[in-house]
């Protein structure tokens, strides 16, 4: 991650200053977009060493959310080079300059080989933590952007036409837009503890309702706490049993969100009975197994009753 951060410093200086003397707006967005890369791999490289932190009394679950912290502020801030980019496109539509063609599109052509480097080196860490993707679609994004770079160079040279300069920067400005969109969106989730994507909470429910011994399942949640980490919570009702029988129930039942859905921590309560309407997941219906159990329980229940009534009754003849 160092390497990279050197590298991409590097070239946005070398684009910064071709594109000031070639008087190239996309030149410029295009080192204002790898600026904000150099950042990006600067918060993330920062993320990395601190999530690793050991956690403590004052951070019972680690350092985790610093990576989705960086991811946040990167995605912000492609957004606010996208506007400025956009802003200055538009003024240079308006008073048009006469870039440098061939200059930009030699620049053009190292951004695109520094930025896929960098961005398939990252991409083997990125499907399993959000703050490396973020990273990875930054240079990904700077990639693409330096091939417009290049065509409009191309048409500079060859036709003469000065609009394609500030064209391509709007381009790239959109770009970077949607790029940032699904970091947003994701980081938002994890810090507002919303549900996983990919995770569906249906299969969730049933697949505790399957376990042996579960009749049912109440005040479910499930979230992120930072890449690679999922947490839940739940309280599962279970029949009259032992102690030792509840701990093998609630053991199968962590057992299996991990396998199946890749939840690494789990805490469950084992009760043995009902909830609350107005307690999250309980205005469900209710399973067909938790149906029969409680009117087994209150079947037992009247019994139980008659049974004591009589007893009072052959000992205390004057009742």
């Amino acid at each position: 991650m160092g390497v990279a951060v050197a590298l991409t410093l590097a070239f946005v200086a070398l684009e910064a200053i071709c594109g000031w003397f070639g008087r190239s707006l996309a030149l410029l967005s295009d080192a204002g977009h790898n600026l904000a890369d150099a950042a990006a791999l600067g918060f993330s490289w920062y993320a990395l060493r601190i999530a690793h932190k050991p956690s403590h009394h004052g951070m019972t679950f680690g350092y985790h959310r610093v990576g989705v912290l960086a991811a946040l502020v990167n995605g912000v801030s492609l957004v606010v080079i996208a506007l400025l980019i956009g802003w200055e496109a538009v003024s240079r539509m308006r008073y048009p300059e006469a870039p440098r063609g061939g200059l930009m599109i030699a620049v053009a052509i190292g951004g695109i080989a520094i930025n896929l480097a960098i961005g398939l080196w990252l991409q083997r860490g990125a499907k399993h933590d959000l703050n490396i993707r973020s990273v990875s679609l930054h240079m990904f994004g700077d990639a693409v952007s330096a091939l417009g770079v290049v065509v409009a160079g191309i048409l500079v040279v060859t036709t003469g036409e000065l609009l394609a300069d500030p064209i391509v920067s709007l381009v790239i400005a959109g770009l970077i837009l949607a790029s940032s969109y699904g970091v947003l969106n994701e980081s938002t989730t994890v810090l507002l503890e919303g549900t996983p994507a990919g995770t569906d909470m249906p299969s969730v429910i049933a697949a505790i309702r399957a376990v042996d011994g579960v009749l049912d399942v109440h005040d479910l949640h499930v979230w992120m706490v930072g890449p690679g980490v999922v947490a839940c919570s739940c309280h599962i009702i279970v029949a009259e049993q032992s102690v030792r029988e509840g701990q093998q129930v609630l053991r199968a039942v962590v057992d299996d969100l991990r396998r199946r859905f890749h939840i690494t921590h789990t805490t469950v309560q084992v009760e043995v009975e009902g909830c609350d309407d107005n307690d999250m997941y309980c205005v469900a219906e209710r399973s067909p197994r938790r149906r029969a159990a409680v009117s087994h329980r209150d079947r037992l229940g009247r019994n139980a009753g008659r049974v004591d009534d009589a007893e009072a009754c052959r000992q205390h003849p004057s009742w």
